[in-house]
């Protein structure tokens, strides 16, 4: 069908704001990664930074280097696998009864899970409890507190609630218990949903550090987001000339870049995996409530 003049102006605006947004998008990748390939003069420079015009393994080479990078890695990476997985199991066990018509009072618990979405104790009532809890400098101090995401579970409970029921209903005839209708039926017809909530959850604790600065004071048990807090933020007057010196290590802004990257980098190389559940996943879960 041809297409009349203003549809052709329309598809031409509509190309050349899909080209800026992907620019917009890309672009900072571009020069956080090609910063991380120059030499520290090359990396101090002001402008564009599209590609290494003087390619230097130094920075890669610094960061692979230090000892607290690979601590913080492994940290990060027991809460993101660790977190993740207790999450999918907690929300999952929280939401099917949910979801369920013949719960009694569904609705009532329904509404008392929601309002703590908006509201909450504050960080002093927060970290008292979580000290009363002996989490303090605990590794579960990045699992527990956040084991069941509100807005995650409503999700997935609305998820629930479009599987039809006659699948349960068969299934209770043939003698499954609820367990089993959760774990044999329900959760393997729900990969979709449970992809894109495993890819929040995992980004989530992959980018988490706030809690690491309040409730943990072990260097040994501290995630990789903290660590490059540290080098981003930390300034002196040497960031004149490109540079900043902390102790013994000399973190030049390649060096900032190449931090960056690498903690980045496993969430860029998981996502591609998980990309293709994440609309369908979204869209079927908001479909009821």
């Amino acid at each position: 069908m041809k297409m009349s003049s203003g549809e052709r102006i329309f598809q031409c605006v509509l190309i050349l704001f899909v080209t800026l947004l992907c620019v917009v998008t890309v672009y900072p990748f571009l020069h956080i990664a090609s910063v991380s390939l120059s030499s520290p003069s090359e990396a101090s420079r002001f402008g564009f930074h599209l590609y290494p015009r003087e390619l230097d393994w130094f920075a890669w080479n610094q960061v692979l280097s230090q000892t607290k990078i690979w601590i913080g890695f492994g940290n990060s990476v027991f809460r993101t696998i660790l977190g993740t997985a207790l999450s999918l199991i907690a929300m999952s066990l929280c939401a099917y009864p949910l979801s369920r018509k013949y719960l009694p009072h569904r609705s009532f618990y329904t509404m008392v899970i929601l309002f703590t979405m908006f509201f909450g104790g504050g960080i002093i009532p927060t970290y008292l409890l979580m000290k009363s809890l002996h989490l303090m400098d605990s590794r579960w101090i990045y699992i527990l507190p956040g084991l069941i995401p509100v807005f995650s579970m409503l999700v997935l409970r609305n998820f629930f609630m479009a599987i039809p029921a006659e699948l349960e209903e068969s299934a209770k005839i043939d003698g499954a218990n609820d367990v089993g209708i959760l774990f044999r039926i329900i959760l393997p017809l729900s990969k979709p949903v449970l992809a894109t909530l495993a890819l929040w959850s995992a980004v989530g604790h992959w980018n988490a550090w706030f809690d690491a600065v309040l409730y943990v004071t072990d260097q040994n048990k501290q995630v990789l987001q903290f660590f490059l807090r540290e080098i981003v933020i930390t300034n002196t007057d040497a960031e004149t000339f490109g540079r900043t010196v902390v102790g013994n290590f000399e973190y030049t802004s390649s060096i900032k870049a190449a931090t960056i990257m690498f903690a980045a980098l496993p969430i860029l190389i998981v996502y591609p995996f998980l990309q293709k559940y994440f609309v369908k996943g979204t869209m079927i879960g908001s479909l009821k409530g």
